[in-house]
């Protein structure tokens, strides 16, 4: 049920954007045991002269960089395996992107269930009337 937001420094590619949301998917699945069936991915792009690290642009560093938004539930996931995660994701985005510029980043937002949800119900709710159902 989590929600990916990807940024990527590049020209914008749907073959691109298809082997991003593939590849976020099956390890958001493999190290946060997120279901891919209530994962949703959303890719944006950002032309490369437009987009600095370090104080220059990364068209000028002959690089990409991208950026990796996720909300999840709070609590579940362990810190061991958040920071498996972010070492995957950026490995990940190596091997999709060829040059990564280190600046780039993953962000997992951990919040609280009452807050969160999809389908107009909150992850809260979803847990609460599953333990009333068992």
């Amino acid at each position: 049920m989590p929600i990916i937001n990807v940024t990527v420094a590049a020209e914008p590619d749907s073959d691109l954007s298809a082997r991003i949301a593939r590849l976020v998917s099956e390890l958001t699945r493999m190290h946060l045991r997120k279901d891919p069936f209530v994962t949703a991915v959303t890719i944006s792009y950002v032309e490369p002269q437009h987009w600095f690290a370090g104080g220059s642009s990364i068209a000028s560093q002959d690089t990409s960089s991208f950026w990796l938004d996720i909300k999840v539930v709070d609590g579940t996931n362990t810190k061991q395996e958040l920071a498996a995660y972010i070492e995957a994701i950026f490995g990940g985005f190596e091997t999709l992107l060829q040059k990564v510029h280190p600046e780039s980043y993953v962000l997992v937002h951990e919040v609280p269930a009452a807050a969160y949800g999809y389908g107009g119900k909150t992850q809260e709710f979803r847990f609460i009337s599953g333990r009333l159902a068992a």
